[in-house]
C-alpha cells in the first residue's frame, strides 16, 4: 500500500523548536510546511534516519521535545552526541490509512554542525515522564474502548489535544522520538515473528496476574500502560523464546509509533533475566467422582486440528495429563479428514477417531464422538478445512438421550419434555448470522444410573462464534477500535440464547451447560446480550474466579479470555459447589512450546436430577 502522508499547503517556517513542531495534538501545527533552523542533538541513528532532541526542552508534557528525521543517507557522517542545525519538509506519515500518523521531519538538509560529544541521556519511563495512565486509551472512546459502535471517530479528523497524564495514547504521543528507558521490564507477551514483544516497566499497572501478566478485565480495561519493543537499532534480533512474566534487562531506545502500534526501538536486543517458576502450570484439580453429581466437563479449542496435525499427540496428553480426561469435553476447531485440502471432504470422522485413539494411547480413557458435519466451504476458517465444534464423551458415564442426529442444513427445535428434534443438532444453520462461520451444536445428555449413584440429565451447547478478523489496533486511528464481526457475534450470541431460552421456558429447572470459544470478552456487548437473553450465568462468577486469573489466551498485551462456560440456575445455584478451572498450558511457555493457540479449562458440575 502506498504510504500516506497528511500534508497542508507548503509554506516556510523557520527558527522552531522541536517541541513547536509537535505541538500538543497528535498532528503537527507545521505539517505540510518546509521548516529550517532546528536544532537538535542526535540521540540515536537509525537504518533511515535519525532522532533529534531539542536543547531547549519546553517543559510541556503534551509536547515531545524530540523528533524523528527520515532520510535514508541522512546523518552518514554524524553521531550520536553531535548538535546540529537542519531544515526540511514537515510531515505526518503513515504506511496504513488505520494507523495514527507519525509526525516527522522529511527531506532534511544540514545546514550546519554546532559541536559534538554532547552528552545524552534517555527519559526514564514514569520518573522523568508523567505515569503512563492504566485505564482509558483516548478521549475519542467516550469511557469504553469496547464501546458499540464502534469507530465512530477518526484521531486523524478529530486530531484532539493530548492529555498524557489521563489517556494512554495520548502518553505514548506525548513521547514520539525520545529517547528513553524502561526499568525492571516484564514481558506480558511471546514476541510475533519479527521479535517484538510487549513490556512493562516499573510503573503502576492494573490487571496484574499471578503470572506478572496484564488481565482485561471486566471494567473494560485493556492495559494501556503496556508499550511494545520492536527491532533493535544496531540490527541484532530480539529473543523468540520470551515468555509471559520473563524479567527482562533494562530497555534503553527510542519512542516511535509503526505498524499500527507505539514502540520502542531498543539500542540493542532484548534480554531475558529471569524465567517464572514453576515453568508449566499444575493440572487441573478438579477429577470426576463418576456419578451425576460430580461431573467433569472440559473445553478446548484445538486449532485446526486433523489426523495429521504435528500437535495431535500433544493435545491428547494435555487432555489427559492436564485435563484428568473430563467426562464429557466440548472442543472447537476441529477439522475435516484431509486437513485444509480443498475438496468435497466434510466428514470429521477420522480425525476424531485419531484423537480419541491418541487419548487412549496416552493412558486415558476410549472417548465416544459426535458431531455434525458441515456444508462444504461454509463454515468459516481455513479453506477446505471444514472446521467444526465437536463432543468427546465417556460412553460408560454418559450418553446422547434418544440420539437422533440432525444434518448440516437442519435447524434444531426444543420440543416438549424438553427434549430436542435432532440430537445434536444444530442452531437455525441457514441464518445470515451464521455466514462462514460454526454453527453451535445442542446435545441432550443423561447420565448412565448406577446403583446409589444417582440420576442426572443435561443439555450443553457447544459454541465457536465468529472470529474477530478485521479488527483495528487498540493503539489506531479509529476510535473505538474496530471490534472484527462484533455484528455477527452479536446475531449468534442472541441467536444462540434464544435457543436456551427456550428450553427453559419449558423447564425452568432444566440443567444447561454452554462453553466454548465465544471469540468475544465477558463485559463486551455481545456477551452481555447472550447472558441477559439465556438467562445463564457466568461459571467464573459462579465459582468465583478472580478477575485477573479470567484468562485463555494471549493477544498483544494482554492475556484475556475468548473461551467461556455458562450453566443455567440449576446448575448454578448454591449447594451444587460448582467449580471451574482454567489451564494455563498454552499462555504460559514458549511459542516453540505452544500446543494450541487457546488454553483449556475445566469445570465440575453437579447435574443431578
Amino acid at each position: 500500500m502506498a504510504a500516506l502522508r497528511l500534508l497542508a499547503l507548503t509554506t516556510l517556517a523557520s527558527a522552531l523548536t522541536i517541541s513547536q513542531i509537535n505541538g500538543p495534538k497528535y498532528l503537527s501545527p507545521y505539517a505540510g510546511q518546509t521548516v529550517s533552523n532546528i536544532t537538535g542533538i542526535i540521540t540515536a541513528k537509525g537504518p533511515n534516519g535519525i532522532w533529534l532532541r531539542s536543547p531547549t526542552p519546553d517543559r510541556d508534557d503534551r509536547t515531545s521535545d524530540s523528533i524523528y528525521v527520515f532520510g535514508k543517507t541522512f546523518g552518514a557522517n554524524l553521531t550520536v552526541g553531535d548538535a546540529i542545525v537542519i531544515g526540511g519538509k514537515v510531515e505526518e506519515y503513515r504506511s496504513n490509512k488505520d494507523y495514527v500518523p507519525l509526525t516527522e521531519i522529511a527531506s532534511p538538509v544540514l545546514e550546519r554542525k554546532i559541536s559534538s560529544g554532547n552528552e545524552v541521556s534517555p527519559l526514564v519511563i514514569g520518573k522523568d515522564t508523567v505515569k503512563p495512565p492504566t485505564e482509558q486509551f483516548s478521549s475519542l472512546d467516550g469511557g469504553d474502548v469496547f464501546a458499540v459502535p464502534n469507530n465512530v471517530s477518526l484521531i486523524s479528523v478529530r486530531n484532539p489535544t493530548l492529555e498524557p497524564k489521563k489517556y494512554g495514547m495520548d502518553f505514548w504521543e506525548s513521547l514520539n522520538g525520545e529517547l528513553v528507558t524502561v526499568k525492571k521490564p516484564t514481558a506480558l507477551s511471546k514476541p510475533n515473528n519479527y521479535g517484538d514483544t510487549w513490556v512493562v516497566g516499573d510503573w503502576k499497572v492494573t490487571g496484574r496476574n499471578k503470572r506478572d501478566g496484564l488481565t482485561m478485565t471486566n471494567k473494560a480495561d485493556a492495559n494501556p500502560e503496556a508499550i511494545l519493543i520492536g527491532s533493535p537499532l544496531d540490527g541484532s534480533s530480539n529473543p523468540k523464546t520470551t515468555k509471559l512474566g520473563d524479567e527482562l534487562a533494562e530497555i534503553m531506545g527510542v519512542f516511535t509509533y509503526a505498524f499500527g502500534f507505539y514502540r520502542i526501538l531498543p539500542t540493542t536486543a532484548l534480554k531475558v533475566v529471569q524465567s517464572q517458576k514453576q515453568a508449566l502450570p499444575s493440572a487441573t484439580s478438579l477429577t470426576s467422582e463418576g456419578k451425576c453429581d460430580g461431573l467433569t466437563f472440559g473445553a478446548y479449542n484445538v486449532e485446526n486440528l486433523w489426523t495429521q496435525s504435528a500437535h495431535l499427540p500433544k493435545v491428547a496428553s494435555h487432555i489427559v495429563t492436564y485435563l484428568k480426561s473430563p467426562d464429557l469435553i466440548f472442543v472447537q476447531e476441529v477439522q475435516d479428514d484431509n486437513g485444509e485440502t480443498n475438496d468435497a471432504v466434510v466428514s470429521a470422522n477420522q480425525t476424531l477417531a485419531a484423537l480419541t485413539a491418541a487419548i487412549a494411547s496416552a493412558g486415558g480413557p476410549q472417548y465416544a464422538f459426535t458431531d455434525i458435519a458441515p456444508s462444504d466451504d461454509k463454515d468459516g476458517g481455513a479453506p477446505g478445512g471444514n472446521i467444526r465444534v465437536a463432543y468427546l464423551y465417556k460412553p460408560s458415564l454418559v450418553r446422547l438421550y434418544k440420539p437422533n442426529p440432525g444434518g448440516a442444513l437442519d435447524a434444531n427445535e426444543v420440543l416438549d419434555g424438553p427434549t430436542l428434534k435432532y440430537n445434536p443438532g444444530r442452531i437455525d444453520p441457514a441464518n445470515n448470522a451464521w455466514t462462514a462461520s460454526r454453527k453451535p451444536l445442542v446435545a441432550q445428555w443423561e447420565v448412565i444410573g448406577k446403583k446409589g449413584k444417582g440420576e442426572g440429565s443435561f443439555f450443553t451447547v457447544n459454541v465457536h462464534f465468529g472470529s474477530k478478523g478485521g479488527s483495528s489496533s487498540l493503539h489506531g486511528d479509529a476510535r473505538p477500535p474496530v471490534n472484527g464481526g462484533v455484528e455477527d457475534r452479536m446475531q449468534q450470541a442472541e441467536l444462540t440464547a434464544q435457543f436456551i431460552k427456550a428450553i427453559l421456558a419449558k423447564d425452568r429447572n432444566a440443567r444447561i451447560i454452554t462453553a466454548g470459544d465465544f471469540n468475544e470478552f465477558a463485559f463486551v456487548e455481545p456477551m452481555k446480550r447472550f447472558a441477559g437473553i439465556s438467562g445463564l450465568e457466568d461459571l467464573d462468577e459462579v465459582a468465583g474466579i478472580q478477575d485477573v486469573e479470567r484468562y485463555t489466551y494471549l493477544f498483544d498485551m494482554n492475556t484475556q479470555q475468548l473461551d467461556h462456560m455458562y450453566v443455567s440456575a440449576a446448575v448454578a445455584k448454591k449447594g451444587r459447589k460448582a467449580r471451574y478451572e482454567h489451564v494455563h498450558i498454552n499462555t504460559w511457555v514458549d511459542s516453540e512450546a505452544q500446543v494450541s493457540d487457546h488454553d483449556p479449562s475445566v469445570a465440575k458440575l453437579d447435574v443431578c436430577v
